[in-house]
């Protein structure tokens, strides 16, 4: 995260267990969970996550759900 940070806005992952596994106090990064890495899947999705992408505040985490 430290090495991404000021480099981008937004980080999108998938990966459900990022925010125990990384200290995300005083993060500038927004984080984007997406539910799954399954295309299928984020396709339904694509409106929830461009409204995601559109209105994320620096330093939140945001979680989409299915």
């Amino acid at each position: 995260m430290a090495r991404i940070e000021g480099l981008y806005d937004i980080f999108i992952t998938s990966d459900k267990n990022i925010k125990y596994q990384q200290n995300l106090t005083g993060r500038t990064i927004a984080i984007l969970e997406l539910p799954t890495n399954r295309l299928k899947v984020l396709e339904t999705l694509i409106n929830k996550i461009l409204v995601e992408v559109e209105s994320i505040s620096p330093g939140v985490y945001v979680q989409i759900f299915e």
